[in-house]
């Protein structure tokens, strides 16, 4: 039963951090930043907030991450507002590296497509 509510928490905690990075946080380091899944532990005390940035440069990555930790006091306490929990989660925010891995792949099918012609 847990694992259903976990779930259930992390959609609801996905939604609420989307709206609150569109209409509270003004913080320019965070502007481009997309949330593209949460994860919730079992006992629902932490939650890792995968997110993306279409910028791929490293300097851009790492001001976006201090961005995230600045603002997650913020985004906690917004969270925490909207759900209905015992005890809000605590928030941890990770570069979300599958767009990337995708990307890689399709390059590599590309090239392997070009050396067959």
């Amino acid at each position: 039963m847990a694992n259903y509510r976990d779930r259930r928490v992390a959609q609801e905690i996905l939604k609420e951090v989307t709206q609150v990075l569109q209409k509270k946080i003004r913080d320019p380091r965070v502007q481009g930043v997309t949330i593209t899944d949460v994860d919730v532990t079992g006992d629902l005390q932490q939650a890792t907030i995968y997110y993306s940035i279409l910028s791929s440069a490293d300097s851009d990555k790492k001001e976006a991450q201090a961005g995230l930790e600045k603002a997650s006091g913020l985004i906690r306490r917004e969270v925490g507002h909207t759900l209905s929990i015992y005890k809000t989660p605590e928030i941890f925010f990770e570069l979300d590296e599958s767009l990337e891995y995708g990307e890689r792949i399709d390059e590599m099918i590309r090239e392997l497509h070009e050396n067959e012609e």
